[in-house]
This record gives structure tokens, sequence and C-alpha cells, in this order.
């Protein structure tokens, strides 16, 4: 029960996050709301949602609440009173002593969260997981439980082959699929290579994640940011860097494709000076208003590295991601292991997702659901805030609120008052880029669950300016 709760009920003017812990739903209901009431936030006097209102908000039985609440009028903490409802006591509340935090909980975690590079988490397919994991221990061989090839389970790679090939255009075939630990494991893998070669610089966006730029460093590269205008990210001339690294599909954060003309030039750069391009396909299951971009590696699989991963199709504590490889690189990136940082089971109940067909219906179920939510976000943001432009909306999981000059700080600050955790553009701008785009928030809309996206929409709206 560490997921948090949020129930609005505007009738009863009353906004209450409950988070739950212990097991059993009742016990934990019951000890989130008893918390609120001795901490204060919920005074005296203040008259609870009905066991069906808080039921229906929290997707819950009738009977838990109903018993919540019985449990917590004979502790004396709540009255309830025919005709007046469920009620708080009046009664003095002492102080309660300081306590850590929960365990796996940060320290000040907000109720409500945008922030951008996690899908719903509430959503994860566990019954068919479940059902995959089971079929495929029941045929795995034996040996499938060994050390095993360094590229990973023979039955990922196949999968993953087709798969990628029909999905997503990938050149590829099993021999020079690498399994591998997640995006950032993938990337670690390529610098090292990269190092290993004598690259000193590895060319990256004016806008992304400085996780990515800081485990480059880490490698013992340099990053340079590439020139960025109007039109998006100008990759054709990477002075003296070895690599570059993209994400053509759908730029992160920003939004667009790398323009058409711009993906040629690239590759144009790699034929002829040897280089590398890593192409981060990070959300490339996730178009809405356009036929998917296909992978740049198509355009010559000899140059460009395809690097996807399972953490925004499923989740990202599955640690699973993909690398296909140009046939020169295979032996320097398994020198590493890299599938060997994977459990076998996982790579096996992958496999399973792929080829039963589950993985397909996860992926179109998803994408409705996340479509469903971009169109509130878009309308609410028309008849809220009319003066905030939503760019980069269709594909992915995130959209970029384009905010009137010297507001981004301000507004970023109003979230917090509002509960609701946001990232602001400059914030994922290169130190060493010269671009900018102006102010704006990275809202990543696949973050909240379900139960909570109307309150956490609502929390935004009301931050906007």
């Amino acid at each position: 029960m560490a997921e948090r709760w949020a129930t609005s009920r505007a009738g009863l003017g009353i906004d209450l996050h409950i988070d739950p812990s212990g097991p059993g739903l009742r016990r934990g209901l019951t000890d989130a709301l008893r918390e609120a009431v001795r901490t204060g936030r919920l005074s005296p006097g203040t008259r609870l949602p009905s066991s069906r209102s808080l039921a229906g908000d929290l997707g819950i039985a009738r009977n838990t609440v109903a018993d919540a609440y019985a449990d917590l009028v004979a502790e004396g903490w709540l009255t309830a009173r025919q005709g007046s409802g469920t009620r708080v006591a009046d009664r003095a509340v002492p102080a309660p002593p300081a306590r850590p935090a929960a365990p796996g909980r940060a320290p000040g975690r907000l109720p409500y969260s945008l922030v951008p590079g996690t899908p719903d988490l509430a959503s994860f397919p566990r019954a068919e997981w479940l059902k995959a994991t089971r079929r495929a221990l029941a045929t795995a061989p034996h040996d499938a439980f060994g050390y095993g090839d360094p590229r990973g389970r023979p039955e990922l790679r196949a999968a993953l082959a087709e798969y990628l090939a029909r999905v997503r255009g990938v050149r590829t075939d099993p021999e020079r699929l690498v399994v591998c630990a997640g995006f950032a494991h993938g990337l670690r893998l390529l610098c090292d290579v990269l190092r290993a070669r004598g690259a000193g610089t590895l060319a990256v966006e004016s806008y992304g994640l400085d996780a990515h730029w800081d485990l480059v460093a880490r490698a013992g590269l340099r990053t340079a940011p590439l020139p960025f205008d109007a039109s998006g990210t100008r990759a054709q001339d990477p002075g003296d860097a070895a690599a570059v690294l993209l994400s053509p599909a759908h730029q992160f954060p920003l939004g667009g494709a790398l323009r058409p003309e711009r993906r040629a030039a690239v590759i144009d750069w790699a034929r002829r000076t040897g280089g590398l391009i890593l192409e981060d396909d990070y959300d490339g299951e996730f178009r809405y208003d356009r036929q998917a971009v296909g992978a740049l590696q198509d355009l010559d699989p000899g140059h460009v590295v395809y690097l996807g991963t399972a953490s925004k199709s499923l989740a990202p504590g599955l640690r699973l991601g993909w690398m296909v490889v140009p046939p020169s690189l295979v032996p320097e990136v398994t020198a590493h292991g890299a599938g060997r940082s994977v459990g076998v089971v996982e790579q096996l109940a992958l496999a399973e997702f792929l080829t039963s067909g589950a993985y397909d219906r996860h992926v179109r179920a998803a994408r409705l659901r996340y479509r469903r939510r971009r169109d509130a976000l878009v309308a609410a943001l028309a008849e809220r805030a009319p003066d905030v432009h939503v760019t980069g909306i269709a594909a992915g999981l995130h959209a970029v609120l384009r905010l009137p000059p010297g507001t981004e700080r301000s507004v970023v600050q109003a979230a917090t008052w509002q509960g609701l955790a946001v990232q602001g553009l400059s914030g994922f701008r290169h130190p060493a880029a010269d671009a900018t785009p102006g102010d704006g928030l990275v809202v990543g809309y696949g973050t909240p669950p379900d139960h909570a996206w109307t309150s956490t929409l609502e929390a935004l709206c009301r931050a906007l300016p």
C-alpha cells in the first residue's frame, strides 16, 4: 500500500490527500485518515465524504471505507450522526512526534507529479506479465539458467528482432542484437567502446537529460552540444566528435522529429568520417496524430546503433533494454558481458510477452489511455490558460508548455505551492548550449495514475499564469 491516493470532492470543498501504509486496504485507509486528523490536516468539524463517494474515488469497496470510518469513530477521532454525516471529532490533538519517512519514499515528496520520464506505473500489466513469466519458466531449457551468451537470451533477441523490424523499421537479426539493463547501461557500454577506440567527444543535443551527460563524463568523454534552431537539431556538423547521440523520432524534451534532410545529412557525416550515431528511441510506440517516424537506423545499419527499452512501454523497474549494433561493434560491446547484467527470468518473460501478442495489446491500450490524457491536457489549457501554447504533443508521454517570457521560475514555484512537482524547460538545457527556445514546462502526462489524473491536471491549471 505504498501508492498515494488523492480524492477531490468539490461539493464538500475538500481536497484530501492520503498516503496509506501497512498491510490491507482497511488498515491502510484507517491509518492514513487517523494520521491526517492527528497532524491537523483534517481540522475538527471537517465533514468527510460519504463512504460511497470516497470508495468510488479510491476505487475500493464501500464496506472498506465504512469499516475504516467505524474504527475511527470508536477510537474517538471521528463522529457520526444521522443527517450530519461523518466529521472530525472536536478534540484537542497533540502534535505527533517526528518520525522518519516511510521506506522508499523521498523526503518532501509532493502529492502530485507531472515530472516526465515515467509511465503510469499503476497500469503495469501484472496479470499478463505473471502469465508470461509462468509460461516462460515452464518451457525454458535447463541451460537458460547458466551464464549464457553475453548478448542476452536467444529467445529474447529473436523476439525483439521480429518486433523491431515490424514496428520500428529496424534492420537487424538476433546476432546483432544485445540485451542491456536499460538505456543508461547501453550508453555506458557504448561510451566504454568509444573510449577504448580513442574517442574524446560525444556530440549531444542542446536539450536533453543531465543524467546522460554525467554518465558520459564519468566514462571519460566530453559532451559537446549540437547547434539548435527553429527547425530543431543541426547534427550534420558535430565537429571533432567521434559519435552523435540523438533522439530523432521524438526529441527529448522539445518533442519534434528530426527533419528528413537533417536525417540524411547526419548519415552522410557518419559515412564520410566513419562516425557513429547513437539513436535513442525511448518512446517509439506512442504516436497519436501522425504516422510513426521510422528508425534512423534503417538508413544505414552500419553506422547507427539503435537503442530501445521497455521503460516507457512497461516500467523502468524491469531494467530491460536493447541495442542493435553494427556488425563491427558486436565483439567490442559483448566483451563487457552486456546481456549478463539482466536477469534470465525477466528476459524470458519479455520474450514470451512479445511472441504471445500481449505486448502489442498492452501498447495499444496504453496508447489510447495516454492519448485521452493528452487531449484532456490540451482542452484544459485552452480553457483555463489560453496564453500557454502546447507543443510536442503528436507523440510520446510528455508535452512542452510554452510560458510568457520570464515566468518559468515563478510558475514552478506556484506549482510547488499547489503540491505539484513539475520541471522547467531550462533544466534540460546543456550548460554549453547557445540556443534557448524560451521559458516553458516539460509536463509528463504519463506519470500520474488514473485515479489522480483529474486532481493533478487541476493543480497544474491553478499554477499557470
